[in-house]
């Protein structure tokens, strides 16, 4: 190692930065030093830093496991974009692409892989495993290998098997969030060796306020945060349908805000994740789809509309704020009904025994699969046409797929959307003898003049772009596209957003079909338990919110952080006189009345500031009484004066 560069040089060199953040060169010595090693390190905290300078520094290629696809894609834009030789194996490709990376991999022309965890099964990765000259294993999102965890994923306990082919290689495993048993788990699961380390961030986020908010309207209580608070932010949402309506009564507010999930074409995406990333867009709404990997520093709000399942998920959204280290807010507006709710989720996510048999069934004859055969095979899937075709929930049918995944009988991968793109196949001098008819010849000479290196590797392509630049509608672009494929001159593969389900083992009789205790049983009572867990820091007041997270990540805190809601209560409490509670709740009422100058009802008053509807009633009669606004008792409908 003494003849390699320093690791500050490199983060110098390829990221333009001058020092690394809290514990990543500790990690990347570790690495070096060839130990197997556990980073714990909240959101934002730079996890893939540590395994691409290592990447950058070790003479081989460094194997990445993560679950992320649509991250997974990301980095490896952002690597290529610094010069850096990166590709990526999942479900979704074709065969001759798969073969065009080994190739690379096995001859030195990549110094990072990704793989999806579904990869590891695969008969042809395993053959290739041997050929490829791996010098670091990193496992991200290590949690989805510990049953403990809330994201267990079977395909990662494949990855134990890459420890046996490559038994002297380094293994890096990263994740945001674990509590200590799981953290145990996953130095078990990925077998550490005896000089493996461990090395953890702690979970106290000091510039985060963590705030809670009850109330019954949370549309009027968004739309009042979000004009109270300046800056970027996110509002997490758990339905797609949710985001644009939210979207759309944030922007009728006149806040400028867009929707963002997992639904929307990728060129979509990547339109509406630059517009907020470049603040032209303030506000994004959207489902858990949002926000991995991006490496915005300055979101100065989070909210959740509706409430996660577990504090795992919730610490990893929330701390998408204030990654520049300074204050942000993490709110949670929550609603009497959101405990009933939260209930619900622990019973949706595990159906009875014989539904998810009778699923299994279902789902085999959906996609033809004969008694005794599929083992291996990949399968494009629509749970919409799956549920529609069998009268399902498409709720219940997707946790029941997901306990199949858990079980090892399939492995349902929810979505995987891929850009188009091309490569051309024909050899040169056979491209001097072709002829094509004048529309077919402008769109392939385009695609020669805007794409480099597509003879030799597929390039992701833009078929609206192509369209307007050749003044075409999209969808001859399209058909010629395919014409140029069916010929033989290009390979092109089009763009698509499409669940897939691998068959795990080969078909079996739905009675033959078992769901061991450890899936089913033992994981509804840790759901069961990280959902009590939910309710105490939404619901609870009788301790400082941040506290609550760091107890159950395995901290002791010493003190209240000062700065959620509980913190602020208890402060306001001790040291506001009477008097001056009354002032406050005065000013808050008339300064409210400013954004409703035709009126508004007291209960509608009351949830926009977030304090009982009586304390509301109280203030408004006195304030009426000295004519400073005026109080339809009747209708208990307050007016500015």
């Amino acid at each position: 190692m003494a003849t390699s560069p320093s690791i500050l040089d490199t983060l110098r060199r390829h990221w333009g930065y001058t020092a690394f953040r809290p514990l990543q060169a500790d990690i990347i010595g570790s690495v070096l030093e060839g130990r197997d090693t556990l980073g714990l390190m909240a959101t934002g905290g730079g996890k893939s830093i540590t395994f691409q300078v290592p990447a950058l520094m070790l003479p081989g290629l460094t194997l990445v496991v993560t679950p992320l696809i649509s991250l997974m894609k990301d980095q490896v834009d952002n690597l290529l974009a610094r010069g850096i030789r990166a590709y990526f194996l999942h479900a979704g490709l074709r065969p001759a692409e798969s073969r065009l990376i080994y190739d690379k991999c096995r001859l030195g022309k990549a110094r990072i892989l990704y793989v999806s965890p579904e990869k590891l099964q695969s008969e042809s990765f395993r053959q290739q495993l041997s050929r490829l000259p791996v010098s670091l294993i990193v496992v991200d999102e290590a949690h989805c290998i510990s049953q403990w965890g809330y994201d267990f994923r079977p395909s990662y306990l494949k990855i134990s098997e890459l420890r046996k082919k490559l038994p002297d290689i380094p293994v890096l495993a990263l994740t945001a969030s674990a509590t200590p048993e799981v953290v145990e788990d996953i130095c078990r699961q990925l077998e550490f060796r005896a000089d493996a380390r461990v090395f953890r961030l702690s979970f106290n986020r000091t510039n985060l306020n963590y705030i809670v908010r009850r109330c019954d309207l949370k549309e009027e209580q968004l739309i009042h945060i979000a004009s109270r608070v300046a800056g970027s932010g996110i509002v997490y949402v758990r339905s797609r349908k949710r985001t644009r309506q939210i979207a759309e009564a944030l922007a009728a507010a006149g806040i400028s805000a867009d929707f963002y999930h997992a639904g929307l074409a990728p060129e979509e995406k990547a339109v509406r994740q630059n517009r907020w990333k470049t603040d032209e867009t303030r506000i994004m709404v959207a489902t858990t789809a949002f926000g991995m990997g991006i490496d915005k520093p300055d979101v100065r709000l989070v909210v959740h509309f509706d409430p996660p399942s577990s504090l795992e998920e919730y610490y990893q959204e929330a701390g998408r704020g204030a990654r520049d280290g300074k204050d942000a807010y993490a709110v949670s507006l929550v609603a009497p009904s959101d405990k009933g709710v939260l209930t619900r989720r622990l019973n949706d996510a595990f159906p009875p025994k014989e539904y998810i048999r009778e699923i299994y069934n279902r789902l085999c004859v959906f996609l033809n699969i004969y008694m005794g055969e599929g083992f291996g095979q990949v399968y494009e899937f629509n749970l919409e046409e799956f549920c529609r075709r069998n009268s399902l929930q498409p709720g219940q049918a997707s946790a029941a797929l997901k306990i199949l995944t858990q079980s090892g009988w399939i492995e349902y991968i929810e979505e995987i959307a891929t850009r188009s793109r091309l490569m051309v196949v024909m050899t040169r001098r056979d491209l001097y003898d072709l002829r094509l008819d004048p529309e077919a010849e402008r769109v392939f000479q385009h695609v020669l003049r805007t794409s480099t290196g597509i003879f030799a590797d597929y390039e992701h392509i833009d078929e609206p772009s192509m369209a307007s630049a050749l003044g075409l509608t999209e969808q001859t672009v399209y058909e010629n596209l395919l014409k140029l494929s069916r010929m033989h001159v290009i390979s092109y593969v089009p763009r698509k957003s499409t669940p897939y389900i691998v068959m795990s083992r080969s078909r079996q009789e739905g009675r033959h079909v078992q769901i061991p205790r450890e899936v089913y049983e033992e994981r509804r009572e840790r759901m069961a338990h990280r959902i009590e867990a939910m309710k105490r820091f939404l619901f609870a007041n009788d301790e400082c919110r941040n506290n609550t997270l760091l107890r159950y990540f395995g901290e002791k805190p010493q003190c209240g952080c000062g700065k959620c809601d509980v913190c602020r209560s208890q402060r306001a409490t001790h040291h506001a006189s009477p008097a001056e509670t009354i002032r406050q709740a005065e000013q808050a009422v008339v300064y409210a009345l400013t954004h409703f100058p035709d009126g508004v009802t007291v209960d509608r008053l009351a949830a926009y500031l977030a304090i009982p509807t009586q304390s509301v009633i109280a203030t408004v009669r006195a304030l009426a009484d000295r004519g400073e606004l005026r109080f339809d008792t009747t209708t208990l409908t307050v007016y500015p004066r």
